[in-house]
């Protein structure tokens, strides 16, 4: 289709010249926009199913060893219908949470930090919250059960929002394009407007006319669109080195988020300069036979 000999000569119509270039930063910035939604939406079902059936209690420090309440915490954990497990963390396990932040200079005792108990629920007859949480209180005063859903339903709100604004971006790219191809294939229209008069006395008709166009749109827009694609490519790479640079002991602290792409989420990148051209070349045909239609 595009080796095919254009009758109306479109390549030298000046007022296409910057549409590659014009395509091509829309391919880029809609390919970052779905790369971020893409990581965002992943990373949340990843937290989503690591906490699934998952919460933490957190038990005050005793303020001597025979007054500590975790032994009677962890028998009243245990004893609650829905809970499948409760067991406390070590202060090795603890002093691991806190080292990426702190170091190995201060330990859990010398902080006085609370106590915490890993508890396991059965997702299918989960124990009540509310009434656990009193009883916690008159074990032991002060001790906290932490709920993770409820900073993850923030999270996911919060990701939701992000998701819904990354695809306005998307499709307000996609407007300004078809916006972009109708100015574009109107200004070639009216600069070819006597060849398309002399071919339409030769016999030429609407739809064959209108392939001139839509074959210029979808070279132009595969042109535009592979050079978009290759500079989001090259950004990803980069941003996911920045990221790699920026982890702080060993792999547990990023200053960046990891950038993570699943093989599916690439074939989407992938598919952007295609749908770019497809849109460009359906635009460019659409805005030729309309006024095709208006021609005498």
């Amino acid at each position: 289709m595009l080796s095919r000999r254009l009758d109306i000569p479109l390549n030298r119509d000046g007022s296409v010249r910057f549409l590659p270039w014009i395509i091509a930063l829309m391919v880029y910035l809609a390919g970052l926009a779905l790369a971020g939604t893409l990581v965002l939406h992943d990373a949340l079902q990843r937290w989503d199913q690591s906490l699934a059936g998952t919460l933490t209690v957190q038990v005050p420090p005793p303020e001597s060893e025979t007054t500590d309440p975790l032994p009677a915490v962890l028998e009243l954990l245990r004893g609650t219908p829905g809970v499948t497990s409760a067991e406390a963390l070590s202060r090795a396990a603890t002093a691991k949470l806190i080292e990426p932040w702190l170091g190995t200079t201060l330990t859990p005792d010398e902080l006085a930090l609370p106590r915490l108990i890993d508890l396991r629920i059965n997702e299918a007859a989960p124990p009540d919250l509310a009434a656990l949480k009193t009883r916690l209180a008159g074990t032991a005063p002060g001790a906290v059960l932490d709920d993770h859903h409820v900073w993850l339903d923030r999270l996911a709100a919060l990701v939701l929002s992000i998701e819904a604004t990354a695809l306005a971006v998307v499709l307000l790219i996609g407007g300004a394009a078809v916006l972009t191809v109708v100015f574009t294939t109107r200004a070639g229209l009216a600069v070819h407007h006597a060849v398309i008069e002399v071919l339409h006395l030769i016999g030429a008709r609407d739809g064959y006319i209108a392939g001139q166009f839509q074959r210029q749109a979808l070279e132009l827009g595969l042109r535009g669109g592979l050079a978009g694609l290759l500079l989001t490519v090259l950004t990803l790479i980069g941003i996911g080195r920045a990221s790699a640079a920026t982890a702080l002991f060993g792999e547990r602290v990023r200053l960046l988020p990891a950038l993570q792409l699943a093989p599916w989420h690439w074939l989407l990148l992938l598919a952007l300069p295609f749908i770019a051209a497809l849109i460009a070349m359906l635009t460019a045909r659409l805005t030729v036979m309309r006024a095709l239609k208006r021609m005498p």
